[in-house]
């Protein structure tokens, strides 16, 4: 028998254990450990005056409730990985995440390392093809390594599978996520949450790095985006 073949059987087996490995763990975490997420009050704070002020329908979330969930889920995160060997990889998706990767990184009470990706699964500006790729792929290599992925937020979770499914396949030492904001199609999906910062309503909503045609990201707080600015 050619033992050339045979490893790379079992090099290829292992790929795939490790993979599923990772799935099993993170659906597990997904169906326990993401209940403290917030859920936002039927109220909303007034729009400031800005620049965008007149596209902005409402205030959802305040720039004083994102840092002080903030503060919460980076000890929440830095308690989980209290013990781990190497630094934390933070793996950010652009170009939303940037904002809250960032004060997440400066928040968290551990040493942890930055990485980007970024992927797209967007075939509009307002609704989610499914068809997913990559456009900025990582700068190192994450074997044996702990892995976060930071997310800005989840909508259908469509392009989250796919991207957790890419990762293991790099057989990172731990896989997991925490995003700041989730919409309801995301909680009827099984995908794998870790960290869950805001569910909020099926709305869409700009600001703190969310954008529409790249506009709005520089907001400090997420609002809802008035319909007459997205249907023109």
């Amino acid at each position: 028998m050619d033992v050339s073949w045979v490893d790379g059987e079992r090099r290829r087996v292992t790929r795939i254990c490790d993979a599923l490995r990772i799935r099993i763990e993170g659906v597990a975490r997904a169906m326990t450990s993401d209940q403290s997420a917030r859920t936002l009050s039927a109220e909303s704070a007034d729009v400031p005056d800005g620049a965008y002020s007149g596209d902005i329908e409402a205030v959802l979330i305040t720039e004083e409730q994102i840092q002080q969930r903030i503060a919460e889920l980076a000890e929440s995160v830095a308690a989980r990985y209290a013990d781990a060997e190497d630094d934390l990889v933070l793996v950010g998706v652009l170009k939303g995440a940037i904002m809250f990767m960032t004060d997440f990184a400066r928040a968290l009470p551990i040493p942890s390392q930055m990485e980007f990706m970024a992927v797209s699964s967007y075939g509009s500006s307002t609704s989610t093809s499914g068809v997913v790729r990559i456009l900025k792929d990582l700068d190192r290599d994450i074997a044996g390594r702990d892995v976060l992925i930071v997310e800005d937020i989840i909508d259908s979770g469509l392009t989250l599978s796919w991207l957790m499914k890419n990762l293991a396949t790099r057989h990172p030492r731990s896989l997991q996520v925490c995003t700041l904001l989730r919409k309801p199609e995301a909680v009827r999906n099984i995908v794998e949450v870790a960290d869950v910062g805001f569910d909020i309503p099926n709305d869409f909503v700009v600001g703190y790095g969310l954008d529409y045609a790249e506009r709005y990201r520089d907001l400090p707080y997420i609002g809802r985006l008035r319909p007459a600015v997205y249907e023109r």
